[in-house]
């Protein structure tokens, strides 16, 4: 394989959220039920903060996951939902995150957006999240067999 091969897929991936994003219809009445059922009240709160489309992306990642792994625990499936919840107070378009995907944490609005794990996680610690659920929003690599698990899993469902 020659090394186009992964940025091709890494712009792929990029073009199809992309996509999503400029379709996404906001959630129904019966999809909001669902996540205020998962959630905690600060978590829900957190997540209806989110744009439609990053709500939509959430709810699409976690059903990924409970395709997949039927049996996470709860506070996994609360990763799925909350894993990007650091991008809130962004300040980007679907353009703009784009283009930071692309060019990296350069400037300070990019370096702002590629910290997004490690906000999201001081966010849901500061009300209370499961640790586990912070754990795997932060991004944090862990030598602990059943964190790395899940932090497989949950990068998996993310994956478009």
């Amino acid at each position: 394989m020659t090394s186009s091969g992964p940025v091709l897929r890494d712009l792929l991936h990029l073009v199809r959220r992309w996509w999503k994003a400029l379709r996404a219809r906001p959630l129904s009445a019966g999809e909001r039920d669902d996540v205020r059922n998962l959630l905690t009240p600060g978590e829900s709160e957190l997540f209806f903060r989110f744009a439609a489309h990053d709500q939509r992306h959430a709810l699409e990642v976690l059903g990924r996951l409970d395709m997949r792994h039927g049996a996470a625990p709860i506070a996994v499936r609360r990763a799925a939902l909350l894993h990007d919840i650091g991008k809130i107070d962004d300040d980007l378009s679907v353009a703009l995150r784009v283009v930071a995907s692309i060019v990296g944490p350069r400037g300070r609005r990019f370096v702002h957006y590629h910290a997004h794990e490690m906000r999201g996680a001081e966010m849901l610690r500061a009300i209370g999240s499961d640790p586990l659920t912070v754990d795997l929003v932060a991004g944090t690599r862990s030598d602990g067999a059943d964190i790395a698990r899940w932090a497989a899993a949950l990068r998996d469902a993310d994956r478009v």
